[in-house]
């Protein structure tokens, strides 16, 4: 299994590896365009969307494997203010070299624009069926399509709407995930929940978890320990989740449930499997792997 990429803002000393990888990446999606991955279609790469557009590297053990360029309605710069919520963005381009594919390298830079910018647009060759199936893996639709007019092949038009933004807790006792369930809800969830206007990150799980669990919590004290990305469950099934997940806060806790909460427990990873929201098993993966949960 591949391990996750690195993704950082594209630097002009990126530009021979990143249009190397390009080069291989469109010729192979793109083998009924002639001259594909040279000539003209270079030079715009260089001089249009390396120069201007809101560029992003995926790396991996020290090596370039993506690309992923942005023409965004807004500014892309992350902060502790609700990312993700402005007018969304184009993808322009993305690639990835051919050796790192089906890695995850591509998911991740998605993922990254959608955080920044919340929904997304692209268009993809009709004869790409690798990169159609991607994008639809990725929770793509489409809205139209129309004739390229450099290359004369059909292109199609897709969108994805901003996804589902969420906090939530890690709290761990004796290797056991501290689940909530709220009432009239059979599945447990973890501690958390949505942002409200005006809210960090932190400031947003601060507050649930007094609403939730009758905690008070230092939003300073606070941690973040990783993002998922999955999808959404229950009312908001089948949105794509952007979910923030930290640690850090008080550790000796008695839990009082707030009035939206059924009960708490404590599961093990074959208990989170069985009564537990869909994401939560890529949180116990990631727990495991950090060896702060038995596997």
């Amino acid at each position: 299994m591949s391990s996750e990429a690195s993704i950082r803002r594209y630097r002009p000393s990126d530009q021979d590896v990143v249009i190397d990888l390009w080069s291989r990446a469109v010729r192979q999606a793109h083998p009924f365009i002639e001259g594909e991955g040279a000539g003209e279609r270079a030079r715009i790469l260089r001089e249009v969307y390396l120069a201007r557009a809101e560029n992003w590297v995926a790396e991996r053990d020290g090596t370039v494997i993506g690309l992923l360029a942005l023409l965004p309605g807004g500014p892309g710069e992350h902060t502790d203010r609700v990312p993700g919520e402005g007018p969304g963005a184009e993808v322009g381009g993305l690639f990835v070299a051919p050796e790192a594919q089906g890695g995850g390298a591509g998911g991740q830079l998605v993922e990254h624009a959608a955080a920044l910018h919340g929904a997304l647009r692209l268009e993809v060759f009709e004869g790409n069926a690798r990169g159609r199936r991607f994008s639809a893996h990725l929770g793509f639709t489409e809205r139209g399509r129309r004739t390229d007019g450099e290359t004369g092949h059909p292109l199609i038009a897709l969108d994805r709407a901003a996804p589902l933004r969420s906090v939530s807790w890690l709290h761990l006792r004796e290797g056991r995930l501290l689940s909530v369930r709220t009432r009239g809800n059979d599945t447990f969830y973890l501690p958390g929940g949505k942002y409200e206007p005006g809210e960090t990150a932190r400031e947003a799980l601060a507050r649930e978890l007094g609403e939730e669990l009758g905690l008070v919590v230092d939003a300073e004290e606070l941690r973040e320990a990783f993002v998922i990305h999955a999808l959404a469950h229950g009312r908001n099934e089948g949105r794509r989740l952007h979910m923030t997940c930290f640690t850090g806060g008080p550790q000796d806790i008695v839990p009082v449930p707030g009035r939206e909460i059924a009960e708490y427990a404590w599961f093990d990873r074959a208990e989170a499997g069985e009564r537990c929201a869909p994401a939560h098993a890529q949180v116990v993966a990631r727990l495991i792997a950090q060896g702060r949960m038995p596997g």
